[in-house]
């Protein structure tokens, strides 16, 4: 089997690249990363002797196209994206290019040259948000799109497109729609990475408006697992949410850091929040549960503790990045924040 990994060199597409060499050795599993501030190159060195990794843009026609006519594969996992909420608020044109264009590319490569699945990586974030004073409410696949940011409308936008393609060209495609991830390799930038680095060097861990959002939280490892299961097993044309079952509001999340790394909590400070800032996410899986036979593994109280173990093993990968571009963007989104 040919496997095509986009943003393979991305915090959720490494983790698959790492997951997928273990548990597939046999198949031929190549890595297409346009390695923007996100695209960690050194998160695939353990693995870079059983890949081909390609470094290139999922919206240039021409180099994908020329890899699908090198490479024949038989199956693509698009994680490529920009994900960040407040980089898609600063500026919006980048999400739309790489998130929607980028897709369509992929998906006319996917309609010229053939294919036996297509499997786009999304986000809960398209459903908008729930509230807080409705525990009992959960988005499922059949949850209208509600988006809330430019990032979320263009993931949105890219799902539409690839069903879109499904039904008027017959391509096999897949949807999964994830929850919020945490685990290895995570990008700096994340709620998570960024207190756990910022706690280390006794730094102010600054948390958007009260703290009281809710996140569903989903070990990177698990959603690995879930996306494996609808690429092998998943019917075409089919959505499918992938939740973590663990709800924690981000003021939560931040101080179990903190007792993790026996740090004070006066080094949290609450900064202005977000414009449009969703209050409350949470997925019922019960779909891909049913039909597919997924659940997650993985308890939050024991994944952040893998979490922050891993953190702490590899300050090389984490420091490289806080010394370089992501120090003038931090100041930027944090540095002339008001504390509330």
């Amino acid at each position: 089997m040919k496997i095509v990994i986009t943003g393979g060199a991305g915090f959720i597409g490494g983790n698959f690249v790492h997951y997928m060499v273990k548990k597939y050795p046999n198949d031929r599993l190549i890595v297409l990363d346009k390695l923007t501030y996100a695209g960690n190159i050194e998160t695939l060195q353990p693995v870079m002797d059983k890949i081909k990794f390609i470094k290139g843009d999922i919206a240039d026609r021409k180099a994908v196209y020329k890899l699908f006519e090198e490479e024949k594969p038989d199956m693509i996992v698009n994680f490529a994206a920009e994900s960040h909420v407040d980089r898609s608020i600063e500026n919006p044109e980048v999400f739309l290019l790489t998130n929607i264009m980028g897709t369509q590319v992929l998906m006319d490569a996917c309609r010229k040259y053939g294919i036996q699945r297509y499997h786009q990586v999304s986000t809960d974030e398209v459903y908008g948000d729930l509230p807080l004073d409705q525990p009992d409410l959960f988005f499922t696949e059949e949850t209208p799109i509600h988006t809330s940011s430019p990032y979320s409308a263009s993931k949105a936008s890219a799902d539409l497109l690839v069903q879109a393609y499904g039904r008027t060209y017959g391509l096999p495609v897949t949807i999964s729609r994830c929850s919020n991830n945490y685990g290895p390799y995570h990008f700096p930038e994340k709620l998570i990475p960024l207190m756990i680095v910022n706690a280390l060097n006794d730094k102010p861990l600054p948390v958007y408006g009260n703290g009281l959002n809710v996140r569903d939280w989903l070990y990177v490892e698990d959603h690995c697992k879930a996306i494996d299961l609808i690429l092998h097993q998943g019917k075409a044309g089919e959505v499918y949410n992938i939740g973590g079952h663990n709800e924690k509001s981000n003021i939560e999340i931040v101080k179990i850091i903190l007792k993790l790394l026996d740090k004070p909590e006066s080094l949290i400070t609450y900064v202005a929040d977000r414009k449009g800032h969703d209050m409350r996410y949470a997925i019922d899986p019960t779909k891909i549960h049913r039909t597919l036979g997924w659940l997650p593994e993985t308890k939050f109280e024991d994944g952040i503790v893998k979490t922050v173990q891993w953190y702490l093993d590899n300050r090389s990968w984490w420091e490289k990045i806080i010394s370089g571009e992501y120090v003038q963007y931090y100041e930027k989104m944090y540095g002339d924040r008001c504390d509330l």
